[in-house]
């Protein structure tokens, strides 16, 4: 600890506040008798001196320095600031709100997918939490060589890591790649505590890590939606219909090869279905036809008339008689 007889300030306080810094170290100036520490709403002040915690002080208002912070000092509480000479000491204050970041892929991770040599690219976004919660190791692994520290300084140490960790994360127990949205949870929370391990000794805490969505390639996007369609509709024959009344659709008012294939394929797909119909319009015939030649009426096994035995004859061979009408 120094002491000097000039450069004295009367009110110690965050002279640079702003939203997304997330500590400003007041320092080279020394604390002479009567100044004012002022603690505004979310912010926490650390005395610290040669990298030492002195106090914390988390409650906001103003204070008298000599008579309400000096006493609570740890080494320096028994300081007696004299007529031409002050107390050096640095301040940190601390932004204590929880910090909300948006995180988005910059370029696609192309991640390891059945039928897929080369992988398939995707890309995420999302949002992010976290919060200083260690003032010691704050103070040794970042405050002691820095001014500040800007949301933008975590923002980009974490991206720099998003890809390794989603890549990680995705691929873990064999998940479908197909349908990620539906792992983003189990995926969040297992980057969130990797992250927490990356960040943890500088001080800070992610509280939270949140996958909004996962985006594909433009061709496996349009063949996961004809799936979930086909699903959707469940019957085949329904299922042909709509396809041949998109692709009439599409071409209606235009001559280009492309639609005139279009056209072409719902022909083909309606004749088809023309052709499915009529062959199950003949099986449904030829079944009625068999029916009909051996479910007729069959005749007695003795004549009415004389008693004589005809085994299901449609006349007696004794008398005559009809039997079957």
């Amino acid at each position: 600890m120094a002491f000097f007889g000039n450069q004295f300030s009367d009110v110690v306080e965050w002279e640079e506040f702003r939203d997304d810094m997330i500590f400003w170290k007041w320092t080279n100036k020394e604390i002479k008798k009567g100044s004012r520490l002022i603690i505004r709403p979310g912010q926490d002040a650390i005395f610290f001196n040669n990298g030492k915690v002195e106090g914390i002080f988390e409650q906001e208002g103003e204070y008298d320095i000599v008579s309400e912070i000096v006493p609570f000092l740890s080494t320096l509480k028994g300081f007696r600031f004299g007529f031409n000479s002050g107390m050096r000491v640095e301040v940190l204050f601390v932004n204590t709100k929880e910090f909300t970041v948006k995180w988005g892929t910059k370029s696609p991770i192309n991640i390891p997918a059945p039928q897929l040599p080369g992988g398939m690219p995707i890309r995420a976004n999302g949002t992010f939490h976290f919060k200083v919660n260690d003032y010691v190791n704050l103070i040794d692994k970042v405050a002691g060589v820095k001014q500040s520290y800007l949301v933008e300084d975590v923002q980009l140490r974490i991206t720099a890591r998003l890809d390794q960790l989603l890549m990680k994360w995705i691929t873990r127990e064999g998940k479908d790649m197909f349908n990620l949205q539906s792992n983003s949870h189990e995926i969040g929370k297992g980057i969130q505590d990797d992250l927490n391990m990356e960040i943890m000794d500088d001080g800070m805490k992610v509280t939270g890590f949140q996958v909004m969505s996962f985006n594909y390639p433009k061709e496996i996007q349009d063949m996961i939606n004809k799936n979930a369609s086909h699903g959707m509709v469940g019957d085949v024959s329904k299922y042909q219909q709509i396809s041949v009344a998109d692709a009439m659709g599409k071409s209606s008012g235009s001559n280009t090869a492309s639609d005139m294939a279009g056209m072409m394929m719902g022909m083909n797909i309606a004749k088809e279905m023309m052709d499915d119909q009529k062959e199950s319009s003949n099986s449904s015939a030829s079944s009625s036809s068999v029916s009909g030649s051996t479910g007729g009426q069959q005749g007695p096994n003795f004549c009415p008339n004389c008693g004589e035995k005809v085994s299901g004859a449609k006349f007696c061979p004794n008398c005559g008689q009809k039997l079957v009408e």
